[in-house]
């Protein structure tokens, strides 16, 4: 009888899309759901709205209220103007900048939107052609724009897109304006409502310009010009993975001049099929496959990827016997952080007023090496909206050295407020050339920095949970591990609970309920054992996953230890994977 409900509920809606003042492809499309005797394509497209939440829209491709199409996204733009329409009523021109990546239909989706914001009367910059998140995130800063979106589903698959908004302070947007700007869009309430007609002559194209600012920001940040120059020609591979990162990646490394940079040539290749990776996420090994075939073949000392939308990084090294392996977010974590601390107390940069940045379920490794070099550490939750509230609070107060997630984004320098693998590969690329320079590779150095600091082993696993039975199924885990908490990992007894959703803790050694401070809550929970192992657990806001982060640590006196260690470390992770059953 549910069922029946459901089928009953979904066909009034897409009979209302069929009726409506859609173009004749949506209409078929529909029509052809309608049709068929399975009804479950139907119901996971017209079972909900496709929601505008706080970091904008993400779906799967195609007609249905609950899929990224013209009128979904059209209708988020139309709620976005409304909102920046009555939030800057006193300013004589409102403008914002549009960005995309590869994806299919993402130029499609960016064009609209242009013509809906400038049907508003709102001020365009529309870039030419695809660019990296963080440039959008850029020139609307240089720009001096009120808002700004980019049509991207960042590292999902294929068949996924998606729309991300942004302030003007070159940030994913922040209460209030989110909650804002979801009402307005929540207010859209036909698709009659959207103004679909552009106003040509408020869109304005960029491009060049601005992706030469840009890299002249990056330069700036390099702190080893020397190193670089003695090891301009230190041989590394670099993909795009068919994404946005060819437009700026390889032209940056050029300007603060590295000289032999390999190309993925087949991978160079723009497109939304990402014909030659199963999945264009640089988290999963494979993504890197061919670029890590590329180096072998050329001897190349290490890889650089980055995923379609140009800000997440994911790099392989060399280990001690020459064969490649994948450094892991919170490893580029500790490279990045390591070496920024470290390089900036060599040339006497630290002034007591610096700062860096990591979320919630990234190693705590970082606290130990700021905490050694004088340098103040803020925790926050995943998404860099909340790295970018943190220096934005600390403004002209503190200076921001660099922040980022386990999840393989970093940021370092403050001209951009979203992560930035452009950025991001330049000082992968110049921690090499610096680490050559004093005779280390970079497996080297970072069993250097784990005989300084304590090895750690961090392991994420992703549960994929699709359509509506997977969100409820998520939903019911997430309740399962608050109502029945595990009072041991790996044999060791938990000693603290973190519920953000609750902003509360309990301390088992104390005895005692402590507050989180929080600017809100946030669907996460997080267990610490007395031996120092970490558990996290979050519904992924982006994607049907429900995601669990394993961190144990280990000691490493020098390092011949390294292969024991990790050995030792593995075993805890896998006896904590079977007391889950994950």
């Amino acid at each position: 009888m549910e069922n029946e409900t459901l089928i009953a509920q979904v066909t009034e809606r897409a009979q209302a899309w069929i009726n409506g003042n859609y173009n004749a492809e949506t209409k078929q499309e529909v029509q052809n759901m309608l049709d068929n005797d399975d009804k479950s394509a139907l119901i996971d497209a017209f079972y909900r709205d496709l929601e505008f939440g706080t970091g904008g829209l993400r779906g799967i491709m195609g007609a249905g209220s609950n899929r990224m199409n013209i009128y979904t996204v059209g209708a988020a733009t139309q709620g976005l103007s409304n909102y920046l329409l009555k939030e800057f009523a006193d300013l004589d021109q409102i403008k914002v900048v549009i960005g995309h990546d590869c994806r299919n239909n993402s130029r499609k989706f960016a064009e609209i939107s242009a013509d809906i914001f400038s049907a508003n009367g709102i001020k365009v910059y529309l870039f030419d052609s695809l660019r990296p998140t963080p440039e959008v995130s850029y020139a609307i800063r240089k720009l001096g724009c009120q808002s700004g979106i980019m049509v991207t589903a960042s590292h999902n698959p294929k068949e996924y897109n998606g729309y991300k908004a942004y302030w003007n302070d070159g940030a994913q947007v922040l209460a209030p304006h989110d909650r804002n700007i979801i009402a307005e869009v929540n207010r859209i309430a036909s698709v009659d409502d959207i103004k679909f007609t552009g106003n040509k002559s408020l869109i304005e194209i960029i491009g060049e310009d601005m992706d030469n600012a840009f890299i002249e920001e990056v330069k700036k940040l390099i702190l080893s010009p020397d190193a670089i120059e003695r090891q301009h020609d230190i041989k590394m591979v670099y993909t795009p993975i068919h994404g946005a990162g060819i437009t700026l990646v390889p032209q940056t490394l050029k300007a603060i001049g590295f000289t032999n940079v390999i190309h993925v040539p087949e991978q160079d290749v723009i497109s939304g099929e990402f014909p030659t990776v199963d999945s264009p996420n640089p988290e999963e090994p494979d993504a890197l496959d061919m670029a890590i075939k590329k180096a072998i073949e050329t001897n190349a000392d290490f890889v650089m990827a980055t995923d379609p939308d140009g800000d997440r990084i994911g790099t392989a090294i060399r280990d001690n016997e020459g064969n490649f392996m994948l450094v892991n977010g919170n490893q580029t974590m500790l490279f990045y952080l390591y070496y920024l601390m470290t390089r900036r107390k060599e040339l006497g940069l630290i002034t007591g007023k610096e700062f860096v940045v990591k979320t919630i379920v990234t190693t705590e490794l970082v606290k130990k090496i700021a905490d050694k070099n004088g340098i103040e550490m803020y925790d926050c939750y995943t998404g860099f909206k909340w790295i970018a509230q943190i220096i934005r609070e600390n403004e002209g107060i503190k200076k921001y050295i660099g922040g980022g997630e386990e999840s393989y984004g970093f940021l370092a320098g403050d001209f951009v407020r979203d992560k930035d693998s452009v950025s991001a590969c330049a000082i992968f690329a110049e921690i090499a050339a610096w680490a050559k320079d004093s005779g280390k590779t970079m497996y080297e150095l970072l069993q250097d920095i784990y005989i300084e600091y304590g090895y750690s082993k961090e392991v994420g696993i992703s549960l994929v949970r699709k359509g509506k039975e997977g969100a409820d199924e998520i939903e019911a885990m997430m309740k399962n591990f608050r109502t029945n908490p595990t009072k041991t990992l790996g044999g060791s007894p938990v000693t603290l609970i973190r519920d953000f959703g609750k902003l509360e803790a309990f301390d088992f050694i104390r005895n005692e309920q402590i507050s989180l401070e929080m600017p809100t809550t946030s669907n996460v929970l997080q267990y610490f054992t007395q031996e120092g192992t970490k558990l996290s657990i979050r519904p992924s806001g982006t994607e049907p996953k429900i995601k669990f982060y394993i961190e144990v640590h280990g000691k490493m006196n020098s390092r011949e230890d390294m292969s024991q260690t990790e050995q030792i470390t593995n075993e805890k992770v896998n006896e904590i994977r079977r007391q889950l059953g994950i």
